[in-house]
């Protein structure tokens, strides 16, 4: 089989594998509640100070699949998508090999830390691989449960600050007890609060560095802050915001989601299992990404 042959033989297998995946994150799971099942009816209104259920992406299940990085900045050659790097910054970016954007190489030759199963980290989670939530509210506590590997996230509302040393980041002292100092976090820390009575904003910090923001190799350094923004809308919907905020390696801050809608399910609703399995990145080396690296050299 001549190398081009075996090259587009990848390719072909690779999209019918694709198109497989697409179809299976459009599939309505029982219990789901549909915007098009409704026959006109409008929303209620927003519970106040309420973020809790079960949720997903408005305009379908895939919507928060970003492949070529971040919704609102994708990694795609336009002007008006190019983020503001400071020089470190551009430098950690030219470093990274993602498989997806315009700097994407075979799968063979990436350094991406997360299909060898390494926690993708906050805020890759959603701006790489949104799916199916569940928030959970307390009354110190807002958690947020997420499909994909099953991970959770814990945003404080008890009053506690930030970290203020990224390198040996730890909580101040909380009702009288003060916490040892603790390591960088893949999924950071986290604190939050309601801004008005639809929206809570919470503010991230204390980084690991082995993490990258999305699936388009974008960089951070510890010195990142990520912003979320949740607003209920009503009693259907909410939007979801997220501002990178990194004075290392970017010279401003910039807008990685804007206003994703997500849409409100049954209460009945079953999350389904969505794993990181090495067997299965095994497999994949095997059939598609070695022999393609091969046909790569072989030219």
């Amino acid at each position: 089989m001549t190398t081009r042959i075996l090259v587009s033989a990848i390719a072909l297998i690779a999209v019918l594998v694709f198109s497989y995946l697409l179809r299976a994150q459009g599939r309505r799971w029982p219990g789901a509640v549909y915007d098009s099942d409704k026959t006109g009816e409008k929303p209620g209104p927003a519970p106040r100070r309420s973020l809790s259920g079960i949720w997903e992406p408005a305009k379908s299940a895939a919507d928060g699949i970003a492949a070529d990085g971040a919704k609102a900045m994708p990694s795609d050659g336009k002007p008006e998508h190019e983020l503001p790097y400071t020089p470190a910054g551009r430098k950690a970016f030219q470093a990274n090999k993602p498989t997806f954007g315009i700097t994407q190489v075979p799968a063979a030759l990436s350094n991406d830390p997360m299909p060898s199963c390494n926690p993708q980290g906050f805020p890759r989670i959603i701006l790489h691989n949104y799916r199916t939530t569940q928030i959970v509210q307390s009354e110190d506590q807002v958690l947020i449960l997420y499909e994909f590997n099953r991970k959770w996230r814990s945003i404080w509302t008890d009053g506690r600050e930030l970290p203020k040393d990224p390198e040996n980041p730890g909580w101040t002292t909380v009702a009288g007890v003060e916490p040892p100092p603790e390591e960088p976090r893949w999924w950071g820390y986290s604190v939050g609060k309601w801004v008005d009575d639809y929206t809570f904003v919470d503010v991230s910090t204390g980084f690991h560095d082995g993490t990258w923001i999305d699936n388009a190799g974008r960089p951070h350094s510890d010195a990142m802050q990520v912003e979320e923004t949740y607003h209920r809308a009503d009693a259907d919907h909410l939007e979801l915001s997220i501002k990178i905020i990194d004075p290392k390696f970017y010279t401003k801050p910039w807008v990685a989601l804007d206003k994703l809608s997500l849409r409100l399910q049954s209460r009945h609703f079953d999350i389904p299992e969505m794993e990181c399995a090495p067997l299965e990145t095994q497999k994949y080396d095997k059939f598609f990404s070695n022999p393609a690296a091969r046909s790569g050299k072989a030219k």
